[in-house]
């Protein structure tokens, strides 16, 4: 019985094993086969969404969705033909425009033949079909739809950034008058005893006796009541010496007029306030040019609102401001930014906006905590666009162009502000256009796999890119005086998979050829070469065993 249970036991291991290992190859080819199909691959024809062969020449399919092994075989197809750039294509109906590796599509060639730089058939380009469009890709509206593709139209529009911030009230200090002495005297009667006291303008602060004034009243009222000829130079002179003393015109007057002696002198507030500094006690002597107090108006104040530096450029003098003070529930006050300080609190990261708000109740007092929002209304208009359209790949602002017949097109584009989900487009875009919201990348993925030559990673100036250091493992096969052919592993600084492949290498002065031999488990590192193939810039023998996987023999 027991040798039976075993025998049954194994037999139900075996088949389940067998099942799985079913499961597994299935699963494998499955995914195999949609590796190898491209994007573009699907057709809308069939009713029930099935993908057509794709076989070249059959059903008027577009050269542009093969795949890469269908590729190869219209290549081995025109080598037996005597096919080359130029020539029609009798199975596709089109001319041939040149042949590329669609591992390095920035090299062309005018005959079929095998990729130099990779284990695998060139793969022709066609004219008129999609793959001779080299800047966008085209995407089945079918996959579109799996992809969930999303666009809006590039708009007109002004972005009006509303930003808030945290600050304190403070004195106008451009409201702020100074009251001192003009001549030598006494404190007689002081109606202001106290600071922060409000006073009125045109109201009396303080009485002050002043005795030098006598003498010199006295001298003007006797030359007046004089009687003879050639006497008005001296009583200018006398009006004269009252003003050096520190009369005004308005006192003189006061004298010339009642024909007395004035030597007391009612100094008046010029502008309504409060009475910020008082210097002055009943009594006191004061001295010409004493400071006697400070009165501050409160019509108008500031306010140091506290901005953070990376919302700065928002913030610029002129704009408009309203605050609100937890003081004073439900009154807003308006204002507008005066300056934008030269300073940056290097604990707070914060920037200083001083705004001057109109306060004509006086409610606001200085100390007061207020919330600010600015608002900038005077920009001018501009191209507006969704910010999630927008892809930042670190040196430049890129965008998915959605063009007709389901191609797509990056662009390079500038941009300004971004605000409450729209970014501001300076150049690169047209009003009407439309632009991709979701799925670029997938897109992008696309057109690199078909070799075209504008990416979205793809900058510019790619300098940079080309002077980046490479490295990885592998196994020597070839080897010739200027190149050497590899296969390794997966190189995830360029992302690319496990293949066999030429490389340049160095000047035989820098690497002596004996150095390696076919078969050689090698360390290299390498550069990317425009329009060339990879160039090798250090390459040494390892003595540990290495697969080119990194897994040990």
């Amino acid at each position: 019985m027991k040798k039976t249970h075993i025998a049954v036991g194994v037999f139900a291991l075996a088949a389940l094993a067998g099942s799985g290992y079913g499961l597994w190859a299935l699963g494998m080819n499955q995914g195999m086969e949609m590796m190898s199909a491209p994007i573009g691959a699907a057709t809308e024809g069939g009713a029930n969404g099935e993908v057509t062969s794709g076989e070249p020449g059959t059903g008027g399919q577009d050269p542009s969705t093969w795949n890469i092994p269908q590729g190869e075989a219209a290549t081995r197809r025109h080598m037996e033909s005597g096919i080359k750039a130029g020539d029609v294509d009798p199975e596709t109906g089109l001319a041939v425009q040149y042949y590329h590796d669609p591992m390095v599509p920035g090299r062309k060639f005018d005959s079929p033949g095998k990729s130099p730089f990779m284990d695998m058939m060139l793969v022709p380009a066609y004219s008129g079909a999609d793959s001779a469009d080299n800047s966008s890709v085209k995407v089945s509206p079918r996959i579109q739809q799996n992809l969930g593709i999303r666009t809006a139209a590039v708009a007109m529009g002004m972005l009006a950034p509303e930003i808030s911030a945290s600050g304190s009230v403070q004195w106008n200090e451009r409201e702020r008058v100074v009251i001192q002495s003009r001549a030598m005297g006494y404190v007689e009667k002081l109606n202001v005893t106290a600071t922060l006291d409000a006073v009125k303008q045109g109201q009396t602060l303080l009485t002050v006796y002043v005795p030098d004034w006598i003498a010199a009243q006295e001298e003007f009222l006797s030359l007046r009541k004089m009687k003879g000829e050639n006497l008005q130079p001296l009583i200018d002179a006398a009006r004269q010496r009252m003003l050096q003393v520190g009369m005004n015109t308005a006192q003189i007057r006061q004298v010339e007029q009642s024909g007395r002696t004035q030597p007391r002198v009612a100094i008046v507030a010029p502008r309504s306030g409060v009475v910020t500094e008082l210097m002055v006690r009943e009594g006191m002597t004061v001295q010409p040019g004493m400071t006697l107090m400070e009165i501050n108006g409160l019509s108008t104040v500031w306010v140091q609102a506290e901005v953070p530096e990376g919302q700065a450029v928002y913030v610029r003098p002129g704009v408009n401001v309203v605050a609100n003070a937890q003081a004073v529930s439900g009154r807003s006050f308006e204002g507008t930014v005066q300056a934008v300080l030269p300073q940056v609190n290097s604990n707070t990261r914060t920037i200083l906006a001083r705004i001057v708000l109109k306060n004509p109740e006086q409610k606001l007092l200085p100390g007061m905590f207020v919330q600010t929002r600015f608002m900038d209304t005077s920009r001018p208009e501009a191209l507006i666009v969704p910010s999630e359209a927008v892809i930042q790949t670190g040196r430049r602002a890129v965008v998915m162009l959605a063009n007709e017949e389901g191609r797509f097109t990056p662009v390079e584009i500038k941009t300004g502000i971004e605000f409450d989900g729209k970014t501001e487009v300076l150049e690169g875009l047209q009003p009407g256009q439309e632009v991709v919201l979701s799925g670029q990348f997938l897109i992008d993925s696309e057109a690199s796999f078909r070799g075209l030559e504008a990416k979205l990673n793809q900058p510019g100036d790619n300098s940079d890119s080309l002077s980046k250091t490479h490295s990885t493992l592998g196994v020597v096969e070839s080897l010739s005086e200027l190149s050497v052919t590899v296969t390794h592993p997966p190189v995830s600084s360029l992302g690319w998979p496990e293949m066999t492949m030429e490389f340049k290498l160095p000047e035989p002065s820098k690497m002596p050829a004996q150095d390696l031999r076919i078969g050689d488990q090698i360390e290299m590192e390498f550069q990317m070469q425009e329009g060339d193939i990879p160039k090798v810039i250090r390459i040494k023998p390892v003595n540990s065993e290495m697969k080119p996987n990194g897994s040990k023999q």
